[in-house]
């Protein structure tokens, strides 16, 4: 891992300037101080919230120190909602070229300890996984149309996710939000082997607990004396992310761990340890695919699927060619045994 002081977060920022920023989740906390420094460096600005009032008056922030921005309330849920999200970014400033999936929510309580009704548990509620990975995949889905559109070579295109200090490790009572977040780097891991190819950045920031309304007050109770992670310093690792010129950085992960500064692991880091034995036994497997070996098992495996099936066919069609090139011969050999 590197580290990055906090006098590097900012170091693309003419990159920024009119480019379109599209953000959810961006009414308070690490999302509004993210709206704002990119805001201040030129992007403009679109903000979905369930929090209309609160992305409003962030827009009127905006607005007030000269910049543009736009908002609209999104439920980040529900999928049609989010296309009138990129809708009106597309619509209004002509590209969307930087979006972060920021919307969040802190482990809904009750998964660990089932409730019962008439003997019987009920259903428990999965709407930390709704909004941190499904309300997640939308917006990553619709980034991938609409940062599309009319793109040229060199755009700055740019995916950043937010994950959590949770893609890495276990919370104790916190099993929703701990497997959404791991979802949040496997998402990364898996879009940047398609987007690299497409000019598109990719990358997922994972701060440690930072001061913001997320993190329940007996959390912050129980994390007295811990230094949290600075919001501002956050919204700086989003920044860079979807602003640094190094392709080595490309589907990176940026950690916060604590008070300190922002750490780089680049992708290749992640085959390390059990991942880099999982990862040299899958190339191992590969490279003993090869050549003539390879076609073998290829057709072994066609004909395991679809062989005896296929092979039926092909008999009765020879049988059937034959026969139809041969018709007269075949009836003149028939005919009198029908008499």
């Amino acid at each position: 891992m590197t580290s990055i002081p906090d006098d590097k977060l900012f170091e693309h920022s003419d990159r920024v300037k009119g480019k379109v920023l599209l953000i959810t989740g961006a009414a308070n906390g690490i999302g509004k101080e993210a709206a704002l420094k990119f805001a201040s460096y030129g992007a403009r600005v679109v903000i979905g919230d369930i929090d209309l009032a609160g992305a409003q008056k962030v827009v009127r922030e905006i607005e007030g120190s000269g910049g543009s921005a736009a908002a609209i309330r999104c439920d980040v849920t529900d999928f049609d909602q989010q296309v009138e999200l990129f809708e009106l970014a597309y619509n209004k400033f002509g590209s969307v070229d930087i979006v972060v999936p920021n919307a969040g929510i802190t482990e809904v309580p009750g998964f660990t300890r089932p409730t019962l009704k008439n003997g019987k548990p009920v259903k428990p509620s999965l709407k930390t996984i709704e909004i941190n990975l499904n309300g997640l995949l939308y917006t990553s889905h619709l980034a991938l149309h609409y940062m599309r559109l009319n793109q040229k070579t060199g755009d700055l295109k740019s995916l950043v996710l937010l994950g959590s200090v949770a893609s890495w490790m276990g919370i104790p009572l916190g099993t929703l939000y701990t497997a959404s977040k791991h979802g949040v780097l496997g998402v990364m891991r898996s879009l940047h082997e398609i987007l690299h190819l497409q000019g598109i950045r990719v990358a997922c920031i994972h701060p440690f607990f930072a001061d913001t309304a997320i993190v329940p007050i007996p959390v912050k109770l129980a994390l007295a004396g811990i230094p949290l992670t600075p919001v501002s310093r956050v919204a700086g690792a989003i920044f860079l992310a979807a602003t640094d010129t190094d392709p080595k950085t490309n589907g990176a992960a940026w950690l916060l761990l604590d008070d300190g500064p922002v750490f780089i692991v680049p992708k290749e880091e992640f085959k390390q340890g059990v991942y880099g034995m999982i990862d040299a036994r899958a190339n191992a497997a590969r490279g003993a695919v090869v050549g003539i070996k390879a076609w073998v098992l290829f057709f072994a495996d066609i004909w395991r699927i679809v062989g005896k099936p296929a092979a039926k066919v092909g008999i009765a069609a020879t049988i059937a060619h034959y026969a139809w090139k041969n018709k007269e011969t075949i009836e003149g050999f028939v005919r009198p045994l029908l008499k």
